[in-house]
């Protein structure tokens, strides 16, 4: 250890290797004096406790490997709703696994429930080795069913008509016809059916969700007679269900068609005519109208709905008004209003005025010629044709609607000066009349004010709602659109509120809307 670099030398470690072998010996010296010092029930204690801190005994050595040590295992589903078992076969000196064994295996992997007590039975019984075999599964939550009625009618059959092959849209499958007798069963509840819980392999449950009954069902056109849940109707005639009620009206069922001898045919419920409608018959219903056969030029007039399965040819003088929605095959010279929307398969030469949407249906769901008008919006395969026909589409509110408006804020405007100017006259004959007695001909004018300022507040309430009215409707119709899947032709007015846009060339898949004022328009992506 001498040179500048403190390293041993080969002297010095020879001297180190001596001195440690001499310490070694010491030591040992020391523990076997301290051995025959001790009494021999501390040194069999030691020697039991070196067994245990060290090399397994001999007793352990031969033993066979337990079930946890062994090659067998136990394999969860991550959902911990399936466990497997897979034994291995038992070491030389063990015979076979026990269900205390398997109880324990389980419980430490943190399997408390759902155990399939058949499956361990048999893997001990018939020593199933070296197969995965299910050994444990939880219950999933069962769930019940809320209570609800089964009708004995289709609450739903005249919702869509059938769409068919090529495309083009069927009205002669809807109908609003589903007649009853009295004493027919319409409906039946079934109870509420409770669920049941759930639980999983390591002990947590799931909840089924809560059950509940059904609203009574009502109507003053149904009863019960003995059994509570059968509910009976109280009279014949067309059922229908509206709003979780069940409405039982009657119908005036015309069989054949309706020609000009029978003129004009009127009745405050459902109208329905099996044949033809000819031209010069006029048919108003306080409910709904429904033609299963041609319809010419005629007058319909509906509280309801209209369907006019087969079309309508109207020769530019039938007349069609609707409170409800408007069904057709084809609308042809025609002069058409529905209070809700009206659906075809083409319109021609026509003039549509629908509060709803105007929907053209089928393959070629075309528009040609006319003004077709939808307060929502106009949905179209085509508009117009290759021999450019003019042909006007407006959506959103008519300029008729502005114009009111327009008129009843100048209304309101007026009227509030009037207002103002009398009040001041009154205020001031008041004020001459609290300081002493005032001659009879202001005492008239007086009078004559009063009325007048009551006339005056009850045509401002008049004009507030109309120009309420109009306001309403212009927000209702600012979103509207006109789409069109296919072409739409040259020669065709795209109209939405106040704003116009002729058609300069033919185009296809476009979408025009209103927006600060002018017509803007995208083309529409089908993916």
């Amino acid at each position: 250890m001498g040179n500048k670099h403190d390293f041993f030398s080969n002297d010095d470690l020879m001297e180190l290797r001596r001195e440690m072998e001499l310490l070694a010996e010491a030591n040992d010296d020391l523990s076997a004096a301290k051995e025959k010092q001790m009494p021999e029930e501390t040194k069999e204690q030691a020697k039991s406790l070196d067994a245990v801190e060290g090399e397994e005994t001999e007793e352990e050595k031969e033993a066979p490997l337990g079930i946890e040590k062994n090659g067998s295992y136990i394999r969860i589903s991550q959902d911990n709703m399936t466990a497997w078992m897979y034994l291995t076969v038992p070491g030389e000196g063990k015979d076979n696994y026990t269900m205390e064994e398997f109880d324990q295996f389980l419980k430490k992997k943190g399997i408390v429930t759902g155990y399939h007590h058949s499956n361990l039975a048999a893997m001990i019984k018939k020593r199933v080795y070296e197969r995965e075999i299910i050994v444990a599964q939880g219950q999933p939550a069962v769930e019940g069913k809320d209570g609800y009625y089964e009708y004995k009618f289709d609450p739903d059959q005249n919702k869509a008509p059938k769409v068919l092959e090529d495309g083009r849209v069927d009205y002669t499958t809807m109908s609003t016809l589903q007649n009853v007798r009295k004493g027919d069963v319409v409906a039946i509840y079934h109870h509420a059916k409770e669920g049941k819980d759930g639980y999983n392999i390591k002990g947590k449950s799931f909840k089924a969700r809560k059950v509940k009954e059904a609203t009574p069902l009502t109507g003053s056109d149904i009863y019960t007679e003995g059994d509570p849940d059968v509910y009976l109707a109280q009279k014949s005639g067309k059922i229908e269900l509206k709003k979780g009620k069940i409405d039982i009206q009657a119908v005036h069922e015309i069989k054949g068609d309706l020609t000009l001898i029978t003129g004009k045919v009127e009745f405050y419920g459902d109208i329905v005519v099996t044949g033809n409608v000819e031209a010069g018959v006029t048919i108003r219903a306080g409910r709904n109208i429904e033609i299963k056969g041609t319809v010419e030029a005629v007058n319909l007039f509906a509280g309801g709905n209209i369907i006019l399965s087969r079309g309508i040819q109207g020769a530019q003088r039938a007349k069609v008004s609707a409170k409800g929605d408007i069904f057709a095959d084809f609308i042809e010279h025609t002069l058409m209003m529905a209070g809700g929307n009206v659906q075809a398969n083409s319109i021609i030469n026509s003039k549509i005025v629908a509060d709803g949407e105007v929907v053209l249906t089928g393959a070629r769901g075309t528009i040609i010629g006319g003004y077709t008008h939808g307060m929502l919006g106009i949905q179209a395969t085509e508009i117009g044709n290759s021999v450019e026909v003019k042909t006007v589409v407006h959506a959103g509110c008519e300029k008729e609607i502005y114009q009111k408006m327009y008129a009843a804020k100048s209304k309101e405007l007026s009227l509030s000066e009037e207002v103002k100017e009398a009040s001041d006259e009154y205020k001031e004959l008041c004020k001459k009349k609290q300081l002493g007695k005032i001659p009879q001909r202001l005492e008239t004018q007086l009078q004559y004010l009063e009325g007048r300022l009551r006339t005056l507040k009850e045509e401002m309430g008049e004009n507030n709602k109309v120009l309420e009215e109009m306001e309403s409707l212009v927000v209702r119709g600012k979103d509207a659109k006109i789409m069109v899947k296919g072409n739409i032709y040259r020669g065709t007015v795209v109209s939405l509120a106040q704003a116009q846009m002729p058609i300069e060339d033919t185009t296809c898949l476009m979408k025009y809307y209103h927006q600060n004022g002018i017509i803007e328009s995208s083309v529409i992506a089908y993916s």
